[in-house]
């Protein structure tokens, strides 16, 4: 005798776009306290861009994998690697792993690796702008920061390393904005701090 299969239940998770954005914001500001004389030293930088930076993000990707967002999961996956990178990167300027290590970088390779990951977010906006304004306006500034960063490592004058500092301070100050909307909206059930809506452009709004 044949039953009927069960029901399948409907695992629900939970958005993490907010400590996505929680994680880009804290390594952001500390990063760009460094890059602005605010603070000196990459050594409490390279943790926070560890633990917050790149695992941070990288457990949102998961989850937003999970959640079949193809944006967020590539987005939050891309710049926890980068996070992880530019630890890494750290690391070896300080003689962690040895002076002749130290002693063969080449910064103008982080110059094509910055391009890359400006090309990136380039496109990455374009689909930001069918999310919300909040999260569109954080990757405009990392275009900036991309730009900035790109420049700076070819030897470019010192504006472009500040353009980089202050777009970088502003992807923090946005990002814990955009993270306290994200937890609030979903904590209340609807828009209790603004976002902004999406342009229309490409898609209709929801």
């Amino acid at each position: 005798m044949n039953h009927p299969s069960p029901t399948p239940v409907k695992v629900v998770t939970a958005d993490p776009g907010a400590i996505g954005l929680f994680g880009l914001a804290i390594v952001t500001l500390v990063a760009s306290s460094q890059k602005l004389g605010l603070t000196e030293g990459l050594g409490y930088a390279a943790s926070w861009a560890v633990f917050l930076g790149a695992f941070a993000q990288l457990f949102a990707s998961i989850q937003d994998a999970k959640h079949n967002n193809t944006f967020g999961m590539t987005a939050f996956g891309a710049y926890a690697f980068f996070w992880f990178a530019m630890a890494t990167n750290w690391l070896m300027k300080m003689g962690t792993f040895g002076p002749e290590l130290a002693s063969a970088v080449d910064g103008k390779q982080l110059g094509f690796a910055f391009a890359g990951y400006l090309v990136f977010t380039l496109f990455m906006t374009i689909g930001a702008m069918e999310t919300n304004k909040v999260l569109f306006f954080i990757f405009c500034l990392i275009d900036v920061l991309f730009l900035g960063l790109t420049f700076d490592a070819f030897g470019a004058p010192e504006f472009f390393h500040e353009l980089a500092a202050y777009a970088e301070m502003g992807i923090g100050i946005l990002s814990l904005y955009g993270c306290g909307a994200n937890v609030l909206n979903a904590h209340f059930g609807r828009e209790f701090v603004p976002i902004g809506r999406a342009f229309g452009i490409f898609k209709p709004r929801p």
